[in-house]
């Protein structure tokens, strides 16, 4: 069994102008939500073996936020790739893992992820900033993942936890 963690980074900052999309960081929320899913993630064991990042500012951010608040010493890759990628480049990056990682995180950006979570589970899910999918693939080899080969465990999303206090978090 494999079992993929994909992150879309969390929300970024709009305010300078000057910045590229590809460098523009998190704003107050996004730096509030990224140690939250951290936590979160920490406290329900879902724990990836590595995680790889688009290069973008705010998915960096993110990733090293959601690391760090969730204790984990695993690699962190940054993929060139990743940053505005299609499905079809998400799905080449995760065939490509080594076979000896049973979890992996991909943390990215729309609309390329909402397209893969659709393509290898067959359900259309949102995916607002900072949300997370938990996909588990039956299978003991990552070229395996295909059209529907994962099913969908969990997906989190941040801002319906933050908005509700009275949300119970359950811990796996």
């Amino acid at each position: 069994m494999k079992r993929l963690f994909i992150l879309r980074h969390a929300k970024s900052s709009w305010i300078d102008n000057e910045l590229s999309d590809f460098e523009r960081p998190l704003n107050e929320r996004g730096l509030r939500t990224a140690p939250f899913m951290g936590e979160l993630i920490a406290k329900r064991g879902l724990v990836p073996e590595i995680i790889l990042s688009s290069p973008a500012q705010r998915a960096v951010q993110t990733a090293h936020l959601v690391k760090d608040s969730a204790g984990f010493s695993i690699p962190l890759i940054l993929d060139d790739r990743i940053y505005e990628a299609s499905p079809q480049t998400l799905k080449q990056i995760v065939t490509g893992l080594p076979n000896e990682i049973e979890s992996a995180m991909l943390v990215g950006h729309n609309p390329g992820i909402e397209g893969f979570i659709r393509n290898i589970s067959g359900r259309t899910e949102p995916m607002p900033t900072g949300s997370l999918a938990v996909i588990d693939i039956d299978t003991h080899f990552w070229s395996d993942v295909d059209s529907d080969s994962g099913n969908i465990i969990d997906i989190i999303r941040p801002k319906e936890l933050i908005r509700n206090p009275n949300v119970r978090i359950p811990i796996n």
